[in-house]
């Protein structure tokens, strides 16, 4: 029942665009129940930061974030086609998040699978992310020819597949599955693909069993059973894709909590978008961003708390069977943030 009293911890909030604010309003409630430590800095950025100060990555959010090196943010509206560049990919740059962490847990039953626990770890600042690409005019249109340059280096792929490999070590998980496209794209994957088979032998093996699949073939896995994975490191873009795929095992984006991991700075997110279309009705589903807060209190090496958070959605979702509209329910935003706050002053 009694919260708990520690030492303050700075961090940053940035509620977003579109539902963010409210997800991140009954994630707060979540956690002020919980008497989590964090102090926060609350910053705009997205469309939020275009309209406040004509920047969607503000610098006093920049400043903010490398003061408090942890952020918890709602998600950024990002334009499709033309208009600015993504402020999520901005931020891994700039704070260099070289790892993307996704776990994909099951805590609603009875949907295409149960019990699924995974988690995908994708690296985060290169590949064809990297955002280098231009247009070669033919005759009279500017853009006959589309072009794309991706970019994999050694120590980048090491990064993220020692964060990959620490993370199995450190959670007592059995099996690493090292997911590339090194048949066709030789060298841009088969860097990555070679540099973890490397970094296993040197400094991992007999910790945990170490398996190479390639990308279209683990995609057929995952969706016949994903059972057989237990954690998965890719490349950039097939990253990308595999932990939205993940996320529909279990539920959806909006069960998917995110986490940005550099060497300077940890960002945690929800992973679903801003979704304007039904912002403001409450009606969004915040448990993506409350077990983005766990995974942060997880983190800062506040355990207790992040057990009792996780405990406290499940037993909402499970045992109340308060749910929101995306999960067959009828409760909304705020409605159930209450229903968790319950749980957890009586945990």
């Amino acid at each position: 029942m009694s919260t708990t009293t520690s030492t303050p911890i700075p961090a940053t909030l940035i509620p977003g665009d579109g539902i963010g604010p409210e997800i991140v309003d009954a994630t707060l409630a979540a956690l002020d129940a919980l008497g989590a430590p964090f102090e926060w800095d609350r910053q705009e950025a997205g469309l939020a930061g275009v309209k406040s100060a004509g920047d969607p990555l503000p610098k006093a959010a920049l400043d903010s974030i490398r003061r408090t090196r942890l952020a918890l943010k709602g998600p950024l509206e990002t334009p499709s086609g033309g208009g600015y560049r993504s402020s999520n990919v901005r931020l891994r740059e700039e704070f260099q998040l070289y790892a993307n962490l996704r776990p994909a847990l099951t805590i609603v039953p009875g949907g295409r699978y149960e019990k699924v626990n995974l988690v995908v770890v994708r690296e985060n600042l290169e590949g064809l992310y990297i955002g280098h690409e231009h247009y070669v005019q033919i005759d009279n249109d500017p853009h006959a020819v589309a072009m794309a340059t991706g970019i994999n280096t050694r120590q980048g792929s090491r990064r993220a597949l020692e964060f990959a490999f620490e993370y199995a070590v450190a959670n007592g998980r059995k099996k690493v599955t090292l997911v590339h496209k090194a048949n066709i794209m030789k060298a841009l994957t088969g860097i990555f693909l070679e540099t973890g088979q490397q970094l296993y032998e040197s400094k991992y093996k007999g910790k945990f069993e170490l398996e190479t699949v390639i990308v279209d073939a683990c995609a057929m896995k995952l969706v016949l059973n994903p059972w057989q994975f237990d954690v998965i490191v890719t490349t950039n873009l097939f990253g990308d894709i595999i932990s939205d795929l993940v996320a529909g095992l279990v539920g959806g984006l909006g069960m998917a909590p995110g986490a940005n991991i550099g060497a300077n700075a940890a960002i945690f997110e929800a992973v679903h978008g801003s979704a304007p279309d039904i912002a403001g009705q409450g009606k969004a589903n915040p448990v993506a961003l409350m077990l983005a807060a766990a995974m942060m209190l997880d983190h800062v090496n506040r355990q207790d708390l992040a057990t009792r958070l996780r405990t406290a959605i499940d037993q909402t979702l499970n045992v109340d069977q308060v749910r929101t509209g995306d999960l067959g329910g009828k409760a909304s935003t705020p409605e159930f943030a209450q229903a968790v706050v319950a749980r957890i002053k009586n945990s």
